[in-house]
């Protein structure tokens, strides 16, 4: 299972322009007892949090949404990709070329 982790606040100034509500997403995924967040930072630069059930709370806390998908997990996550959208659909293993923004990816697995 791969959790899709959604925000509402961004430090990028194109998703505060053009998104209505989610503004940013990683992908979290379970190893072992925790959780490794996989945060873009920019292109090529993707982060790995090391997370607590406890971390994920508090992030709720803040405004974050969780969406569970039930997938296969990712071996690895290539640095190719340009937003943090394409590195969730990569994780998800969804191929849907319109999807560009946090706010259509959180329509598209949430429903």
């Amino acid at each position: 299972m791969v959790i899709i982790g959604f925000a509402q606040k961004s430090s990028k100034i194109l998703p505060n322009v053009f998104c209505k509500k989610f503004k940013h997403c990683a992908v979290i995924v379970r190893n072992g007892r925790n959780f490794v967040m996989h945060q873009f930072v920019s292109r090529g630069a993707i982060e790995q949090i090391r997370m607590c059930a406890r971390d994920i709370k508090m992030l709720q806390k803040y405004g974050w949404c969780f969406v569970y998908v039930p997938c296969d997990l990712p071996r690895w996550f290539p640095r190719k990709y340009m937003t943090c959208v394409g590195m969730a659909k990569h994780a998800i293993k969804m191929h849907a070329p319109f999807i560009q923004t946090p706010d259509a990816l959180y329509r598209a697995i949430a429903e």
